[in-house]
């Protein structure tokens, strides 16, 4: 379990295929503190440390991660957002993200506005139910605050400060795919009332 606040932005030394997918390698200040086994939230998706060193982390991703999620589009010195798991005892200030990516979508629109900035991604049909105007949602693993909700798309403003330690700091942002988990509470609501079935 996550919370969608970005610990710190590590870079990615390399992506190798291998015959069930592909071994991820990422390096972090924090790399030598993590243990094998533990879950570590990459763009929002949680991956499972595999292998560590002082400054490097490897995951093993499976088909269907790479399938489901922008981590097989990274290439080599690419930024990704990371977070560590929380843990019990520790300040929920984002919301609570399991790290499983629903659906991959596409940036439309990155447009700095006054000292802030706004971000408009795409909003499949099949999701559009799992979306409230001030609602939360995880891009990328930042946990974000739904702004403006269109027809086909929604948007976010960013601030700064989060635009400065993560991944949206890169250059040419429009048209990159970012990863995003739903809310899980609007996931489970839509279920229990059946308008999940009705998309499906």
């Amino acid at each position: 379990m996550f919370t969608g606040i970005v610990e710190e932005c590590g870079t990615l030394e390399k992506i190798e295929p291998v015959a069930t997918g592909a071994r991820l390698e990422i390096a972090a200040s924090f790399a030598g503190e993590v243990e094998i086994g533990e879950s570590v939230a990459v763009n929002g998706a949680c991956l499972t440390v595999t292998e560590h060193s002082d400054e490097t982390m490897k995951f093993d991703l499976l088909h269907e991660t790479l399938r489901l999620t922008n981590l097989g589009a990274i290439e080599a010195g690419g930024v990704v957002n990371l977070e560590r798991s929380l843990a019990i005892g520790d300040r929920l200030s984002g919301h609570f993200v399991q790290g499983h990516v629903d659906q991959t979508c596409e940036i439309l629109a990155f447009n700095k506005s006054g000292n802030d900035y706004r971000l408009e991604i795409e909003l499949p049909r099949g999701f559009a139910h799992l979306v409230v105007h001030k609602g939360s949602i995880c891009i990328d693993g930042m946990s974000l605050t739904v702004a403006e909700l269109h027809d086909s798309s929604l948007a976010i403003w960013i601030i700064p400060h989060t635009r400065e330690i993560t991944n949206l700091g890169e250059e040419n942002q429009v048209g990159r795919k970012v990863n995003v988990e739903f809310d899980l509470l609007a996931k489970h609501l839509a279920r229990l009332s059946g308008f999940a079935d009705k998309n499906e």
